[in-house]
């Protein structure tokens, strides 16, 4: 059976943790990198969830390598802070995973 996993920072862990999913801690972009390349390379993950903020760990080669691959796949979650319309991240998220652009009306 494969994972969910989240890689976020200290504050927001324990939200993660109550919710009853696994979670890795990186209080920085050089941890977060390290975290993340690990679960990229191992057999029993299936989503990574990663906070926004922590997205810009990613090189460009890592970035591709999750643009390639169909496991695990790799979610962005995205930041509190942030103006982001939350319909169209949605949209974004979907289009990729099916392949196919749905449209969410309210």
């Amino acid at each position: 059976m494969y994972k969910f996993i989240v890689v976020t920072d200290p504050d927001s862990a324990p939200g993660f943790r109550l919710a009853g999913v696994e979670v890795m801690e990186a209080p920085g972009l050089a941890e977060a990198k390290q975290i993340i390349s690990s679960l990229l390379y191992r057999d029993d993950t299936g989503i990574v969830a990663i906070s926004e903020e922590l997205m810009p760990a990613l090189d460009e080669k890592m970035q591709e390598k999750i643009g390639k691959t169909y496991r695990p796949i790799v979610i962005p979650i995205p930041s509190r802070c942030k103006g982001i319309e939350r319909t169209s991240y949605m949209e974004r998220l979907l289009q990729r995973a099916i392949g196919y652009n749905i449209v969410i009306r309210r």
